[in-house]
């Protein structure tokens, strides 16, 4: 007798030349896609199950065999938008220049292109995803947690190759890259109130405030206190 799948088909079973699991992760990308475009264009609270599942082509009996509910769905999504962010600055750092405030600032340049060349990422992120559940929120913060690990990371890649300063002694790391971090989703947050994504003199602006208010935080944390 044939082993039987999570979703209840024969294991070896092929269907236009995918098995059974191979199917099963086309169907949870084509929910995170539709998640995606809808979440963004209409907002969680106004997106439902059968909504994604029209959107994506899949039935809903095959969403609830990928996620136990919209909210989990939700998170998948947001681990997502996270993953496809690190691909992209860790790919970058490796590239970056070995000066520090040029390297730094074109990583700040790629963070803030890979949220909103394609403004659906900085939405589901920032524009919908407050307030939405706890389950959210702390994805939220995990997300963010990850963000001010790689600038730790940053921060110890100049500082070995000599071009980085040193951090104040007086300070905790992590903290103020958590601070650092949450004031930059801050600024994209704020900017996805009145801009328009597709206008690249907005989006030229952006990078620049968010260069900027990168460089106040790292100077701060590098000069000695004066109290």
């Amino acid at each position: 007798m044939s082993a039987i799948s999570a979703s209840g088909d024969p294991a070896g079973r092929r269907i236009r030349g995918l098995d059974a699991e191979q199917r099963r992760d086309q169907r949870r990308r084509q929910l995170l896609d539709a998640a995606l475009e809808l979440f963004a264009a209409q907002g969680y609270a106004n997106t439902s199950i059968e909504q994604l599942c029209q959107h994506a082509y899949v039935g809903t009996k095959g969403f609830y065999e990928i996620f136990d509910s919209r909210e989990a769905c939700y998170v998948a999504l947001l681990q997502d938008v996270t993953a496809r962010l690190e691909t992209v600055v860790t790919g970058r750092l490796r590239e970056a220049p070995a000066e520090a405030r040029q390297g730094e600032r074109l990583l700040v340049a790629a963070f803030a292109h890979a949220l909103v060349d394609d403004p659906r990422l900085a939405l589901v992120t920032f524009g919908q995803a407050g307030a939405v559940s706890p389950a959210v929120e702390r994805q939220r913060r995990t997300n963010r947690r990850w963000a001010a690990g790689f600038v730790e990371q940053v921060w110890q890649h100049y500082r070995a190759l000599g071009s980085g300063h040193p951090i104040r002694t007086d300070l905790d790391p992590h903290r103020v890259a958590i601070g650092l971090v949450g004031g930059m989703f801050d600024l994209v947050a704020d900017w996805l109130l009145d801009a328009d994504p597709t206008d690249q003199d907005q989006v030229v602006t952006l990078v620049h405030d968010l260069q900027d208010f990168y460089e106040v935080v790292r100077t701060g944390v590098s000069t000695p206190s004066a109290y």
